[in-house]
């Protein structure tokens, strides 16, 4: 078979007009001036209230000195001042970099450092604060913004933030590059014009560890994350322009929540309903008592809803549409939060250097249990082999994911040798491993680096993980490759068990059985009362991998 470009259904459609990333704000506040636009712990804003300060904070900006092409850090929770700061930071033409308000000073100043940020954005929480100043200090960072956490509260809670996290508050001195967040807003005049060209300007250097574990600047265009958002938003047809509501829970510096939540949200004219942190007692209160019609999140979010709904009753129906990305979305999972919802849980595909979504099951069409769906409008998968990668598969071949699209990165920031890794004959090597079927269907089988050879056979760790989630009392697993002196590799099994269920590694075991290979049984399967979670969620197979390495050597 010649090409792989026959499995993408939606490539027919007129394609994706290229924005800046900002006009996909400014057109919502065009039509939809005075609907809601944000919310956060019960204060509302409009789209016109949002568009005032998005032009406020540009100008703030542009006085502190940041030009076009200058970097400006976001690290903060879900505010309003990342929505603020972020559209604000594009308009100035400057180019986006998200941190982990959760990293340490040695993560943040390589960040820093790496992108050649000079601005950053920061709540007054002195735990953030502090760890940005230590780690600027060192890194050429000029400009620190900080924010009021108790300028985005209604009075009477703003009123109960000053008086009992006074503590936890920093009062960092103005001046010596530190500026108040009422600083920047002050002056009402209109921010000086900036010429963007959506195609080769770049909004947004989202760092991810790729392939290769050392954190790297994927280089984001406006075009790429415009596109992108506009992708996930045709995806999902029945969703109406300027009437839903949709629950940011999971952070906006991940990229999933940058374009499917923050940017096809505000497309969509769409209330974001913005909460810090995932916390289920809030995140149940809000379901109740804020119903959101959107909700996109990760398994183990949809795991915990479903849960807490079931537990306490609590009705959720006003959720209609669902992506979930990051990780696998077992079966039985979906099947609980849609018979509690009414609404289709479907599962996505993307990774950060696609800014990200490359795949989704359709929410008004035919669902397919076991795949990510098929490839969003104008987008083109490939399946290439994985001894020849210049040789394409044909349907039902297992081989690496590879993508072209509007929504594929230019390139890694300042790796001009990474960049090249990256791609073959101009498509994006996702260092996945899948397959297409013949309705263009994608599964992802498991990633290249997780493949665990026993004795010269691939074990793929997703294939033992998807039977485990067969037997009743499993809530969660994890498959890693382990050194053994016979085979070279041998898989090893973490799971955590479902509350008021019972089993054993032995009856675990004798039960995969049934489902996987001899080559495929783990060598031991251990029983825990938690698993390792990533910052948003995902379980984290590198922290049982290096753990594992740790105790072997100790």
């Amino acid at each position: 078979m010649s090409h792989a470009h026959a499995y993408a259904p939606h490539q027919t459609m007129d394609p994706i007009e290229p924005l800046p990333v900002g006009d996909l704000l400014w057109r919502s506040v065009a039509r939809f001036p005075r609907r809601p636009a944000m919310s956060f712990m019960g204060r509302h804003w409009r789209y016109d209230e949002l568009a005032a300060l998005v032009q406020r904070a540009t100008a703030g900006l542009q006085r502190l000195g940041v030009r076009k092409g200058d970097r400006v850090g976001l690290c903060l929770p879900n505010t309003p001042y990342f929505v603020v700061f972020y559209y604000a930071a594009l308009q100035a033409g400057a180019i986006v970099v998200n941190f982990n308000p959760l990293y340490v000073v040695r993560e943040l100043a390589h960040q820093i450092a790496d992108s050649g940020t000079t601005t950053m954005i920061v709540p007054d929480l002195a735990a953030i604060y502090g760890k940005v100043a230590e780690a600027g200090a060192s890194t050429g960072l000029k400009q620190i913004v900080v924010c009021p956490m108790a300028g985005a509260l209604p009075p009477a809670k703003a009123l109960l933030w000053r008086t009992f996290k006074r503590r936890e508050t920093a009062h960092p001195p103005r001046g010596n590059g530190v500026t108040p967040y009422a600083e920047i807003i002050a002056d009402h005049g209109r921010p000086m014009p900036v010429e963007i060209d959506p195609e080769k300007d770049i909004a947004v250097l989202q760092y991810t560890g790729g392939t290769t574990g050392v954190p790297k600047g994927a280089m984001l265009t406006h075009a790429n994350l415009s596109i992108n958002a506009m992708q996930v938003r045709h995806h999902m047809p029945s969703l109406a322009d300027g009437e839903e509501r949709i629950m940011g829970v999971l952070p906006f510096f991940h990229v999933f929540a940058m374009t499917a939540v923050m940017n096809c949200g505000v497309a969509l004219g769409a209330e974001l309903q913005l909460h810090p942190r995932f916390e289920i007692g809030a995140v149940m209160r809000a379901l109740a008592h804020d119903k959101p019609t959107v909700l996109h999140a990760v398994p183990t979010i949809y795991t915990a809803i479903a849960a807490a709904a079931e537990r306490h009753r609590i009705d959720i129906s006003s959720v209609r549409a669902c992506i979930s990305g990051g990780a696998p979305l077992p079966a039985e999972v979906r099947a609980r939060f849609e018979q509690l919802t009414g609404a289709r849980l479907v599962e996505g595909y993307g990774l950060t250097e696609a800014s990200p979504v490359v795949a989704c099951n359709p929410p008004d069409a035919t669902i397919k249990d076991g795949t990510v769906g098929v490839a969003m409008r104008a987008t083109h998968i490939e399946i290439r082999a994985l001894d020849a990668p210049h040789a394409l598969l044909p349907a039902n071949a297992r081989g690496e994911i590879c993508v072209r699209g509007p929504q594929v990165m230019r390139g890694y920031w300042n790796r001009p040798n990474e960049t090249a890794a990256a791609f073959i004959e101009g498509a994006l090597r996702t260092g996945d491993i899948g397959q297409l079927d013949e309705d263009g269907y994608l599964s992802v089988t498991d990633r290249l680096k997780d493949i665990i050879i026993c004795g010269g056979y691939n074990v793929y760790p997703r294939t033992i993980e998807d039977a485990l989630y067969e037997h009743p009392s499993v809530a969660e697993a994890i498959v890693i490759g382990v050194p053994d002196a016979y085979r070279g590799q041998a898989p090893v099994a973490f799971v955590t068990l479902r509350p008021g269920h019972g089993a054993s590694p032995e009856e675990l075991k004798a039960f995969l059985g049934t489902y996987v290979s001899r080559i495929e049984q783990p060598r031991e399967i251990e029983i825990r009362d938690t698993l390792p979670k990533t910052m948003i969620g995902k379980l984290s197979r590198k922290e049982l991998v290096a753990e594992y390495a740790q105790s072997r050597h100790s």
